[in-house]
């Protein structure tokens, strides 16, 4: 009984060894490495060109861009959202700086171009030159004269001499010297006295150099008054000899 007992006992012992001879035979199987960090992705780039870069108001540009790693595009001022790459043309009113703005998952990047505007030149309107007539009406001056006197009396040698000065600078002119005279005294009367009035404005634009054959005379008397009423004011207005341009 005892020596069976051995015997099993040596059996178990044999198995046990034989077991462990067998696992520590077996491979060691390694352990995975560990997993790594996905990789950063990458910055967007972009480029923004503008063609022509200077140009006059009215024209018109050519903006062209080309990006990578973008997906939102974006031009400003005035364009908005756009492709990753392509063209589009422009008018700016006036010089500008147009930026492009790219965003992807790695960030953002800008690019801009400028596009100066020459403004149009400003034309200042020329004024218009006055015509004869024109200038006739505002260069020529009346002579006037005391009541029932035909004397060139101060003030109507300083408009006299100024008519003078006019018609030598526009030999082409011819006149006619008017005489008037006021309402008061008869028709006849008057008629005589406004002719003796023209003739002494004549004789004294002779005297400044006027020749005799630019000028004829007439007289209206009392018969075409510059002013109705019966005034000193008036009266004085009707005293004078008058010029107009012949025809």
């Amino acid at each position: 009984m005892q020596g069976r007992t051995i015997r099993t006992l040596g059996m178990i012992l044999g198995l046990v060894g034989f077991l462990t001879f067998v696992g520590g035979c077996k491979k060691k199987v390694a352990a995975p490495p560990p997993a790594q960090p996905p990789a950063p992705a990458a910055p967007p780039t972009v480029t923004l060109n503008a063609s022509p870069s200077s140009i006059n108001a009215g024209d018109m540009v050519t903006l062209a861009w080309s990006s990578t790693n973008a997906t939102d595009l974006d031009i400003e001022p005035g364009v908005g959202k756009v492709a990753p790459e392509g063209h589009t043309p422009v008018q700016p009113s006036e010089s500008t700086t147009y930026t492009i703005t790219a965003t992807g998952p790695g960030g953002s990047a800008n690019a801009s171009a400028r596009v100066t505007v020459t403004p149009p030149a400003v034309v200042t309107p020329t004024k218009p030159q006055p015509g004869l007539s024109e200038l006739f009406d505002q260069n020529v001056k009346d002579a006037f004269f005391d009541f029932n006197k035909s004397d060139i009396r101060p003030d109507a040698r300083d408009a006299l001499t100024k008519t003078a000065e006019f018609l030598r600078s526009y030999p082409q002119i011819r006149v006619t010297v008017e005489g008037h005279c006021d309402e008061r005294g008869s028709t006849e009367y008057n008629l005589g006295l406004g002719e003796r009035r023209a003739q002494a404005a004549k004789n004294y634009l002779i005297s400044l150099g006027i020749t005799a054959d630019r000028m004829n005379t007439v007289s209206w008397g009392k018969e075409r008054p510059f002013c109705g009423e019966h005034t000193e004011e008036c009266w004085q207005a009707n005293r004078r000899a008058h010029f107009v341009m012949a025809k």
